[in-house]
Formats: C-alpha cells, structure tokens, sequence
C-alpha cells in the first residue's frame, strides 16, 4: 500500500439526545469518500473517542468497516493506557478487515505517561498482531516520543509503518525522522487540521490526517505538492488558509460535525457533554469562511 494523499478524521454523529446517529455515520462515510479521501480514520480524537463506551466503540468499528467495505482503506484508532486492551483492539479490528490501527504511547492523565520502555513494549506487543500500525505524536497524550524512539521502533517493529507527527514545530521533526529513519518511515504524516500542512509536505511528510470537513480541498494541494506543482499547492492552501485556521484555533472536532449539517449530511452536530456547543458567532464566521470555497461537505445532502 501507498501511503500518501488525505486520510481524514470520521466524526461521530449522536442525534439531539446524545445517542449514536447510526445512518448519520453511514452518511459521513459516503461523503467523505465522494470528496475524494484516500483514506479514512475512525475513533480518533475528532472523533470524540473520549466521550464513547467500549460498546459503542464495537458497533462503530464494525458499522464503519462493513460499511466501506473496501472502498477506501480504513484506520482504526485503538489507544488505550492498557497494554492488553490496546492488543485486543487492534486483533478486532484486524478481523473485521481494517487496514490499519493508530494510537497514541499509553497515557492517562496528566501524570501517568508510560516511559520509552514501555511504550516501546506497547507498540511491539500491537505488531505481534500483524497489521499495519500508525503512531499518533500528539500533545494530547504529554508523552514524549523522540526521533531516536520513533527511529527504533520503525527498525525493529515490522508492522510500525506509519507516523502521524502534529507535535509543535511537526516540520523539523518529520524532517529529523525521515532523514534517520530513510526506509523505516513508510507513511510520514501531519495532522493538526492541516494548519502546518506546507512546511510538513515540505519536509518530506507524504500525507496529512486533517478533519473531515474540507478534504476535497486539500487533497488537490497534496497531491499538487507531491508533483512538484509547488506554485498550485501554495495558492490552493493559502485559498483555504483562514477556514483552516478558524477550524484548528477556534472549533475543533466540532467543525467538520457543524458543516455536515449545514450541507445535509447529518442532522444534529450535538455534542455529549462536558464539551460545550459551538457558539453561534463562532459558527456563523465558520460558514462565512467556508461558504465561497464552495466544498463539497456544504451541498452533498441538498
């Protein structure tokens, strides 16, 4: 598999009373495939997994990947503190047919972070699974993972192919690991909503894990970067910039759940508390933002 292009963040939908809005979830997997993704993660941080039951977590994994069915390639986000519940989702979503699993080093907390030992042992223990393994290097956790770490790990854990780098300066990190790592770093990805995405293609990363809210827009600057088309990347991001940055600084997860129901993909963007609604000013300047780039997310269920 080629790891490369716009692998996006699935929301979850919940109806109005903060039940899971399963034909909704089907919905978001469609459009998210009719804007072009190359992939598709579940159950990450956009995804609010924090806020979801170990139930809920099953009937999601298999509704989503029975409902692809082989479309476009899935991840399944498994971070857990726990070593054997870690293992034991991953063995599920491997038999159900995910293509790959992304987590984070164990954590939980503010003070309990494993060490590189451990989660060295974490991620070896996941690859004795055999699937496809993404690391998710992000500041939720508080866990450090160093570019000799990562380095290690992609030498000696067969199936560890993946990195999704979102930690603060992502550019000189990517470019720190691809350069010690050469072969080893298969999938160099950014996140963060694609707020860095130029200085991280520029430093060798391949793909980006962005929200769902605009990837047909950014999928084209990938792909225009990864061609040489340097002039076209640049002016399609700085097209896309101030919605970008409005989603990373101002909404979250909550975006990409706002603009579905804006366009009819869903019917409610509810949140389980303790997270609170978008403000209706926060989310009006989001339309304002998004309404003349005119993506796909805004017109697919009218």
């Amino acid at each position: 598999m080629t790891y490369s292009g716009i692998w996006p963040v699935a929301p979850t939908p919940f109806n109005d009373d903060g039940t899971l809005d399963l034909p909704g979830m089907k919905r978001v997997l469609d459009c998210m495939i009719d804007q072009g993704v190359d992939g598709i993660c579940i159950l990450a941080n956009f995804s609010e997994q924090f806020l979801i039951s170990d139930a809920e977590r099953e009937t999601l994994t298999r509704l989503c990947l029975e409902h692809v069915s082989g479309r476009v390639p899935v991840i399944v986000t498994i971070s857990a503190y726990a070593t054997p519940i870690v293992v034991e989702r991953a063995r599920f979503a491997k038999d159900l047919g995910a293509d790959i699993v992304m987590m984070m080093p164990p954590y939980h907390g503010a003070l309990m972070k494993g060490t590189a030992q451990q989660t060295y042992e974490q991620f070896a223990a996941v690859g004795e699974v055999g699937i496809p393994i993404m690391v998710q290097d992000a500041p939720l956790s508080g866990v450090d993972l160093p570019v000799p770490l990562l380095v290690k790990m992609a030498r000696e854990i067969e199936m560890l192919k993946l990195f999704k780098i979102e930690c603060p300066q992502a550019a000189a990190k990517l470019r720190t690991l691809i350069a010690e790592g050469g072969d080893a770093i298969e999938g160099p990805f950014d996140g963060e909503e694609a707020i860095t995405l130029l200085a991280d293609l520029d430093a060798g990363a391949t793909g980006t894990m962005t929200s769902a809210m605009i990837p047909d827009l950014i999928g084209p600057i990938v792909r225009d970067f990864l061609a040489g088309n340097r002039q076209a990347a640049f002016d399609g991001y700085a097209r896309v910039l101030p919605a970008v940055n409005h989603e990373n600084r101002q909404c979250g997860f909550r975006s990409a759940k706002a603009a579905m129901v804006e366009g009819g993909v869903i019917r409610s963007d509810f949140c389980r508390h303790p997270i609170p609604p978008l403000h209706p000013d926060t989310r009006a300047m989001l339309m304002e933002l998004l309404r003349p780039l005119d993506p796909l997310v805004l017109r697919w269920g009218k």
